[in-house]
């Protein structure tokens, strides 16, 4: 037998691993999972129904076109149909977006700490990776992100609200932003928890799109609608880039079932804004609380909060796990912390508030 492998790519050496939200603990005292941004909601109303029954016929292909939620989704948003385009997850629709642009020389910028995702999809298209960090106030830095703008950069990505900050860039900063930014380079507007936003200066991505034809916003079913285990995402841009992102799309990548229950959901909307209201009301208890015990929170406009905590963060999660609260830290940098039930979340407040006092 040969000693010798199979030849891969080189640009997959040193690729860092997707790291997932670990999961709640089995078998022992209950454990909440806040590590994920997982929507702690069962499906909208309607929704499980019209999954199961398109599951009855998954013996055949899904509609590759996605006819049904196309245009539920232009309607829905008053886009025109072939603006649009759909992924699994918005993640999937972002490798699209890089594989539609970025190749071998060319660069992809983009804050950090932002989107986990963005070095691994960039690093797989064998495109180069250029990290602008955020500010202190741990927001994105667009006059820096501007700057690092060269001839080579084909795409720029403004995760809004950030993940896994929170913080949201407003619309006078966003929109000087994308009007100096060159008219050949791509700004992917990721808005993966656009349904949490309050704050009235953070403008829609799907405004700003309208008359700037390198702007393409991303969205997902995964976090309000509460369908993160269907996969499936969705892009709103002009026709040049929608078309390119159906052209790189996976065939039949989203199944049946995640069409019709997006369809059922959008139809939803009273039950999913009782329901991001509920979540965005706990948002503001934890905040409240933790500025209360002494912590430095930025705003945060997600279904998450974020803490700062440098050489302390894994310590800080092993406590939370002790608690019984799952919680993502970024080692050496933080912890992020999905809003969960109110138990999860007066557990998790309990763990911090020791944390606190024994430092």
């Amino acid at each position: 037998m040969s000693e010798k492998t199979p030849r891969l790519r080189a640009a997959l050496d040193g690729i860092p691993t997707y790291k997932p939200g670990r999961p709640a603990a089995t078998g022992g005292p209950v454990t909440y999972k806040l590590s994920s941004n997982e929507n702690p909601y069962p499906p909208l109303p309607g929704v499980l129904e019209s999954a199961v029954a398109a599951a009855g016929s998954f013996n055949r292909y899904p509609d590759m076109a996605c006819t049904g939620l196309m245009a539920e989704l232009a309607d829905r948003f008053s886009v025109p149909v072939e603006h649009l385009a759909t992924g699994t997850g918005s993640v999937g629709v972002a490798q699209q977006l890089i594989q539609s642009t970025a190749g071998p020389g060319d660069e992809v910028i983009y804050a950090w700490r932002s989107f986990e995702a963005y070095p691994i999809i960039t690093q797989v298209s064998g495109a180069t990776s250029v990290r602008v960090p955020l500010t202190s106030g741990e927001v994105h830095d667009l006059e820096a992100m501007l700057a690092a703008i060269t001839e080579r950069t084909r795409l720029i990505f403004v995760c809004n609200p950030n993940n896994p900050t929170g913080t949201a860039v407003r619309r006078a900063e966003l929109e000087s932003f994308l009007d100096r930014v060159p008219a050949d380079v791509l700004v992917v507007l990721d808005e993966a928890y656009r349904e949490f936003v309050r704050d009235a200066a953070v403008p829609d991505g799907i405004e700003l799109y309208r008359d700037r034809p390198n702007v393409c916003v991303l969205r997902t079913f995964s976090k309000a609608y509460g369908l993160a285990g269907l996969r499936l995402g969705f892009a709103v841009a002009h026709p040049e880039v929608a078309a390119a992102l159906r052209k790189t799309a996976v065939p039949f990548g989203v199944s049946q079932l995640a069409q019709e229950a997006a369809v059922a959901s959008l139809r939803s909307e009273a039950a999913l804004l009782e329901r991001v209201d509920a979540l965005v009301a706990e948002r503001a208890r934890v905040y409240d609380a933790l500025v209360t015990q002494g912590w430095t929170v930025p705003v945060s406009e997600a279904n998450f909060v974020w803490l700062r905590l440098g050489d302390r963060t894994t310590e800080f999660a092993e406590a939370c796990e002790r608690a019984g609260v799952v919680v993502r830290p970024f080692a050496g940098e933080g912890v992020r912390v999905t809003i969960g039930e109110k138990p999860a979340m007066d557990l998790f407040l309990q763990a911090a508030e020791e944390f606190r006092k024994a430092l």
